[in-house]
């Protein structure tokens, strides 16, 4: 028996608006929660045009080889860092002419391991022996409105489909949990001698690698407790009179225990390297996962806050260095300590849902750029009012790797020279020492 995908209504009311554009093929991502039992599909975004030749060409051809690869798996690293803890990009649908129906299924295959392979590259949490593989492909065709879904496990390069079931189901995430805490980060990351200002990426990911781990065995407590793995993680909490989740949005505080001690008896690996500079990386952030209200089990929800804390730093230093190297004037790293603010966490609420989507921002960034991105990544209109911008501090301390000036190299020369003629003089003191030693030996003897 294959999957089960439930799916917010209005997901097919936006799948059911697609088909009415004169276009022989759309695109798109699907985006949910994974569980044991089944997946819940709550927002559906189709892929944006490339540029202005292809918005006017889209129409134009019926060629599935237009289908641009690269382009889908970019829209979905982007939309991957919009999403908060439990939220993933579960697969992609097409809608489709009549015609394209039998030659559409293996391109689906292509763009759901391509998305899969992109996305997983970034990530820094690594993956549990519980985490489901399954990833869908919904092919939907604009004709005669059939679809057909199917699903592949993503860990097997040679999967062959599987049927799912397809349900369509009102306000499936109006009553979602949340959870939320704020974590004090206090990371740093020594660059070696020889780096250069473009690899400052390379080395913070390296560094932020190191701290993922500590995140990942962490303690998290949840309303002040820590509960069982296995515990519901609505123990105690207020259900309705039927037995169900009332309809408003409940929010669990947490908070996190790093585990910054190394076990006693583990064995150091650590190797002795010249720095010369650092990264150092401060401040406050704001962390929020979201799980869905069937029987939601406590380790569920433990995994899907500790992967957004770690999601929503490694992001951002991601897209910090992709502006230094944007606005970089020249191929020079600079010799100066530089400090850069981290963009903000702006949330949004998802139509039909109570569950929050996020943006980052940077200080000069306007309101109007930002809905203009919600609109452009989620195809979803987002109003001024209901962007929140969380109150957040956190910097980033780049002290770059310089190479030895004349006048440090000519000290440290001096020192090595003024060294090597002390140890120098110190062999003729031992040899002269010596021979007056033989010679009094040599007196007493013959004297005797």
């Amino acid at each position: 028996m294959g999957r089960s995908y439930f799916v917010e209504e209005t997901v097919g009311q936006y799948l059911s608006e697609l088909t009415t554009k004169s276009k022989p093929f759309i695109t798109g991502l699907l985006v949910g929660q994974c569980s044991p039992q089944r997946d819940y599909v709550i927002l559906a975004i189709q892929t944006p045009p490339k540029d202005e030749e292809n918005k006017n060409n889209a129409g134009s051809s019926s060629e599935l080889s237009n289908i641009d690869e690269e382009w889908t798996t970019a829209h979905a690293n982007q939309v991957s860092r919009m999403l908060p803890g439990g939220l993933l990009v579960l697969g992609v649908f097409t809608i489709a002419i009549p015609e394209l129906s039998k030659e559409i299924q293996s391109t689906l295959r292509t763009l759901v391991f391509s998305v899969e392979k992109s996305v997983a590259r970034k990530r820094l949490w690594s993956i549990s022996e519980e985490d489901v593989s399954d990833r869908v492909v919904f092919h939907l065709c604009s004709a005669t409105k059939k679809y057909l879904c199917r699903t592949y496990d993503i860990q097997d390069p040679k999967s062959t489909a599987k049927p799912a079931d397809w349900k369509y189901q009102n306000g499936l995430s109006t009553s979602w949990l949340s959870l939320e805490c704020t974590v004090n980060a206090n990371i740093h990351i020594p660059l070696l001698a020889t780096s250069a200002y473009h690899e400052l990426e390379k080395n913070i990911r390296n560094g932020l690698t190191r701290w993922a781990k500590q995140i990942e065995e962490a303690v998290i407590l949840i309303n002040g407790q820590v509960k069982e793995e296995d515990a519901d993680l609505m123990d105690g909490q207020k259900k309705s009179g039927r037995g169900t989740m009332q309809s408003t949005t409940q929010s669990l505080e947490a908070r996190i225990l790093t585990q910054l001690s190394q076990k006693s008896n583990s064995r150091s690996t650590a190797t002795v390297q010249i720095c010369s500079g650092s990264i150092n990386l401060k401040g406050a952030l704001k962390c929020k996962a979201y799980i869905h209200n069937n029987k939601p089990k406590v380790k569920d929800a433990v995994k899907a806050l500790k992967r957004d804390i770690i999601s929503t730093l490694s992001d951002r230093c991601e897209i910090l260095f992709e502006d230094l190297l944007m606005n970089e004037t020249s191929g020079k790293k600079s010799p100066e300590r530089r400090y850069h603010a981290l963009p903000g966490r702006v949330f949004a609420p998802v139509a039909g849902s109570c569950v929050l989507v996020c943006d980052y921002k940077f200080g000069n960034e306007t309101v109007g750029e930002i809905q203009e991105r919600f609109l452009e990544m989620l195809d979803q209109a987002v109003q001024a009012e209901e962007l929140h911008t969380v109150e957040e501090m956190s910097t980033v301390e780049v002290i770059p790797p310089k190479e030895f000036p004349d006048d440090i190299q000519h000290k440290r020369l001096t020192k090595e020279t003024l060294l090597l003629k002390l140890h120098q003089n110190i062999g003729i003191v031992i040899a002269v020492a010596v021979a007056i030693s033989a010679a009094a030996f040599s007196f007493n003897y013959f004297s005797d």
